[in-house]
């Protein structure tokens, strides 16, 4: 062996004889870094260095919750995170369904006001009715049923009297409380306002009676089935006047042809009221009146044989335009009928497969809203319901047939002339004279 090599390890040698007792190992410099599991060791620490058991324990469930807690927040955040991305990235999508079903939900809301909400039940409208007969072209005058032409119906929709304001100031000056009695009075809300003389702008409907007289329920009861037809509305009164006014025209096979005008015959007050119906198939609407003129002594043989009493009811239907007519001859052409908005084609009449069997839905309606009136070429049907005073009031109900029958005897004290001047007319253009009950 070299003599450089044995000085060495003589070296190392005193070296080690030199160390304290503590320092006799040398550190273990294969310790890893990473915190994982130590590596299991023989040699025995210091009891100055070793941990009590119980201490081992604790810290031992210390570090298990601290690893617990992180495994635990590392999964919560990373549901968070993916909730964040899952809402940030469809959230058109999330929004367009809420969107959907709102829309879903105004559809219903639209369908329910359309069908259930839209039927008015009560007195849906009240008012003063005049009937006018008109005789036959080149006739000055008739004596029966064979010489009347046309037979009309005119009703002037009025406010109810309690709701309404007079002309004079000390009727405006009514408190209250004044209101507040007429409205509890049974029936009040069948009682028109009273009809205001000159004035040449009302709102009107004229109607034309198919078969020149109204069903007469003593006749055959319900079996009385008229047809009739709105003709026109209007608010021009005198434009009225010249259409029920007498004409003279031309004809190329029969040359000068003149038509007579159309005769007062009756007037009163009515209402149209529609019932309190649990179920759709249950709804009718009633028209009843009662007449002022002429009175119950001054009634003839005019009113008799048109079908005019005293007082009368009867039960009103609106025929859907889209329904095919019953039979050839009736109804009117497709291109005169009224032609009603979608919200009362399908509202009313369920149109679309809503109601009835039909695509076009139901063939008849009740009067549900007044407003079906309010169109040219409404086609109607009455069929005759009860007629008198107690049948009045029967079909109306809550007291409105006697309210109609107590205002009404009060008006019939009225003269002719302040009847025509309601409808701003001329005596010599529309005779009054059938009001005393003969022809004319």
């Amino acid at each position: 062996m070299p003599t450089s090599t044995r000085a060495r390890e003589a070296a190392e040698q005193r070296n080690l004889r030199a160390r304290p007792p503590g320092e006799d190992k040398l550190p273990n410099t294969s310790k890893p870094t990473f915190k994982a599991k130590k590596p299991t060791s023989t040699a025995k620490k210091p009891a100055s260095s070793r941990k009590p058991a119980s201490m081992k324990k604790r810290e031992a469930v210390k570090e298990d919750k601290e690893e617990s807690h992180a495994a635990v927040g590392e999964k919560r955040d990373a549901a968070e995170d993916k909730g964040e991305q899952d809402e940030s990235a469809p959230a058109h999508k999330k929004l367009k369904t809420e969107a959907e079903e709102e829309g879903d939900k105004d559809d219903k809301t639209e369908t329910h006001d359309k069908g259930e909400n839209a039927y008015q039940t009560g007195t849906i409208e009240r008012g003063h009715i005049y009937f006018f007969y008109r005789p036959k072209v080149q006739l000055e005058e008739a004596q029966s049923l064979d010489d009347v032409q046309r037979f009309y119906m005119l009703l002037v929709p009025r406010p109810p009297q309690f709701a309404s304001s007079s002309d004079a100031p000390a009727a405006q000056a009514k408190n209250d409380e004044d209101q507040e009695m007429n409205l509890v009075e049974a029936g009040a809300d069948a009682v028109p306002a009273k009809e205001p003389l000159g004035r040449s702008k009302k709102q009107f409907r004229l109607i034309v009676v198919g078969k020149k007289g109204l069903p007469d329920s003593e006749a055959g009861g319900r079996k009385q089935v008229f047809w009739a037809s709105v003709s026109t509305v209007g608010e021009d009164l005198k434009k009225l006047e010249e259409g029920l006014g007498g004409s003279t025209y031309e004809t190329k096979t029969r040359g000068t042809r003149h038509q007579g005008p159309a005769r007062l015959a009756a007037r009163g007050a009515y209402a149209i009221v529609n019932n309190e119906a649990k179920t759709p198939s249950q709804r009718e609407t009633h028209l009843g009146y009662y007449l002022s003129h002429p009175s119950r002594e001054h009634m003839g043989d005019v009113q008799e044989t048109l079908g005019i009493h005293q007082a009368s009811s009867f039960v009103l239907q609106v025929k859907n335009p889209l329904a095919p007519n019953s039979g050839p001859g009736q109804g009117l052409p497709k291109a005169n009928r009224a032609d009603y908005p979608e919200d009362i084609m399908e509202g009313v009449f369920g149109k679309g497969g809503h109601r009835g069997r039909g695509s076009y839905g139901l063939r008849f309606a009740a009067c549900e809203r007044k407003e079906m009136l309010d169109y040219e070429g409404a086609e109607l049907l009455f069929i005759a319901a009860r007629s008198g005073e107690q049948g009045l009031e029967q079909s109306l109900g809550e007291g409105r047939g006697q309210a109609l029958e107590e205002v009404e005897k009060s008006e019939s004290n009225e003269s002719m002339e302040q009847v025509m001047k309601e409808l701003a007319m001329d005596e010599s253009e529309i005779p009054p004279n059938p009001l005393e009950g003969e022809w004319a």
